[in-house]
Parts: structure tokens; C-alpha cells; sequence
């Protein structure tokens, strides 16, 4: 499938079965998470299991251990930023445009107000053609 074409939606993107940090955990167990899920982002979500916001392998380095602050102490949910998703019913290309305008590379994907997947580089790279993959990805990375 390519993005062109017409039935093609986010949830034929996403990577589904997607696991959350609790907004209460600390940073040290959501780096430990991704280490042991293989993965450079989490979605965190609430206790009423809703989406609060992405937490990345980066932002726990810059935001946390740079900052000097210990991550044994500090929340996923105090990083909770970036509440940007799309419904799995959008089309590809509404996908791509969020992405694009948030400088992201990662977008969870809600129905029924509960994350169900997570579209990420790599599953863009299964389903877009090359040209449109290489445009997608010189937006993110040079910004424009």
C-alpha cells in the first residue's frame, strides 16, 4: 500500500500494542522500559489510562540528567509534553502533516480516547513510497 491510496488510514501505519509509563513512574523505570522493550519513546498515560503526553530516551537526557536532577526522583509525568496523536481512522497523509508540523517521529494513535498504537519512522518506511518517505524525512529533520 502506498499512501495514495484511498482506504489507507493510521491504523494501517501503526506499530499497535503500544505500552505506557504511568504519569506517577519515575524516569529511572521508563529508561528501563524502553531498554527492555527495545524502544526510544513511551506514551504516558494518567490513571484514568488516557494519554497525558510521549516521554523519548532524549528527553530524559536533556530534560533530567543534563538538567542534574536524579531520574530516580523525577516523573514521567513531570516531562509529560507533546500531546499530539491522530485518531486511527485518519488518512496517511493527516498522519504525515502532523508529524511534519510538529517536528515529530513518533505519533501515538487513540480510539475511543484510549492509545491503541504508535506510528513511527520505521513504519512509515514499510508503507510510503521512497520519494514521499525522503520528503517526510528531510521536513522533520531540516525543519521545513
Amino acid at each position: 500500500m502506498t499512501a495514495g491510496h484511498p482506504h489507507e488510514t493510521a491504523r494501517d501505519l501503526m506499530n499497535p500494542g503500544v505500552e505506557c509509563i504511568a504519569a506517577h513512574e519515575t524516569l529511572d523505570r521508563a529508561a528501563q522500559m524502553m531498554r527492555d522493550l527495545g524502544v526510544g519513546a513511551l506514551p504516558i498515560c494518567g490513571s484514568d489510562d488516557r494519554l497525558k503526553g510521549i516521554i523519548t530516551d532524549r528527553d530524559i537526557v536533556t530534560k533530567c540528567v543534563a538538567a542534574g536532577h536524579d531520574p530516580a526522583r523525577v516523573t514521567a509525568g513531570d516531562l509529560a509534553t507533546g500531546l499530539v496523536w491522530v485518531p486511527a481512522d485518519a488518512t496517511v497523509e493527516e498522519a504525515l502533516a502532523r508529524m511534519e508540523e510538529n517536528q515529530i517521529r513518533r505519533l501515538p494513535v487513540i480510539e475511543n480516547h484510549r492509545i491503541i498504537g504508535m506510528i513511527s519512522e520505521a513504519d512509515l518506511a514499510k508503507h510510503l513510497p521512497d520519494d514521499q518517505l525522503a520528503t517526510f524525512v528531510h521536513r522533520i529533520y531540516a525543519g521545513g
